[in-house]
């Protein structure tokens, strides 16, 4: 046997004696998700983007079913386009883009099918535009709030307050950029952090889902930082 060789299966013999190899088997065949893309706007075309890009299944869906499928057709062979309650039954995690207004109607249309799953809301109440539901979301918290709309889901709040023109451009300097997430669940935001590393940004988590209501445009944390600025403007807030 060459010294090649024998240096080769001594690493290996290492590697797996730690757990290395394995673990990297185990890690590459689990980071592939089907995900179900609620609302395919410029934040969910984005973000299912890259996502697909990245090898993980996508479904998109909106009120524009034939958006959807040239959407689809236009990524590839990893996307593809359906429904909304499709979607919601299709994905492994859910990302909710859709205006807020919409978020009662829509939880109760998918409520069997995100019971249990991982849902990254991605959702921000404008009053001007959402009405009543915004004002009620603002002033309990939008992620408590979106809790409340979509009972049983496992949400982690995120993309509230990145444009999402440069959502779609992030991995191309995977990390340098923050992204603030909030939730409740670990497994939750485990899953969700993988899946926004992948977009390009690394995930910090500031808090539970009472810290979401600073998750949006025009609060401290809303625009780009890097992680340890965001860390920094996290610890003088409060829930």
């Amino acid at each position: 046997m060459s010294v090649r060789r024998r240096s080769f299966f001594k690493i290996a013999g290492a590697a797996l004696a730690l757990g290395t190899l394995p673990l990297t088997r185990r890690v590459g065949a689990a980071e592939k998700e089907q995900i179900g893309v609620i609302g395919s706007g410029n934040v969910g075309s984005a973000l299912g983007r890259v996502w697909a890009k990245s090898g993980h299944a996508v479904m998109f869906s909106s009120r524009n079913l034939q958006h959807d499928k040239q959407l689809a057709a236009e990524i590839g062979a990893s996307a593809r386009a359906g429904t909304p309650k499709e979607a919601a039954a299709f994905g492994e995690v859910l990302l909710f883009a859709v205006p807020y207004g919409a978020l009662p109607e829509v939880g109760k249309s998918l409520a069997d099918s995100i019971k249990g799953k991982v849902v990254i809301d991605a959702c921000n109440p404008f009053p001007h535009r959402d009405g009543e539901v915004a004002e009620q979301a603002r002033a309990k918290g939008a992620g408590l709030y979106s809790a409340q709309l979509l009972p049983g889901a496992r949400i982690v709040r995120a993309f509230n307050a990145v444009g999402a023109a440069r959502m779609g451009k992030a991995h191309e300097e995977s990390g340098r950029v923050g992204m603030p997430i909030a939730g409740d669940d670990k497994n939750a935001i485990e899953v969700a952090s993988r899946l926004i590393r992948e977009i390009g940004y690394e995930p910090v988590l500031v808090g539970g889902l009472a810290m979401g209501k600073y998750l949006m445009p025009g609060t401290p944390l809303a625009g780009e930082h890097s992680p340890d600025e965001i860390r920094k403007i996290a610890a003088t807030l409060r829930p």
